[in-house]
């Protein structure tokens, strides 16, 4: 999968090399900011119990 995107990208190799940091930059601030707080609510993890 990773030598598909990165085959996919335009550009000299420097110009590749600035895409493929974006790109992960990008998808983790997509992770951060919207996937995990939409899911956290979601997850057992707060229903915890001690005795």
């Amino acid at each position: 999968m990773y030598g598909w995107i990165w085959r996919h990208l335009p550009g000299p190799l420097f110009l590749r090399v600035i895409e493929a940091v974006v790109l992960v930059f990008g998808i983790v601030a997509l992770l951060m900011f919207v996937v995990f707080p939409w899911a956290e609510p979601k997850l057992p993890f707060n229903n915890v119990t001690t005795q």
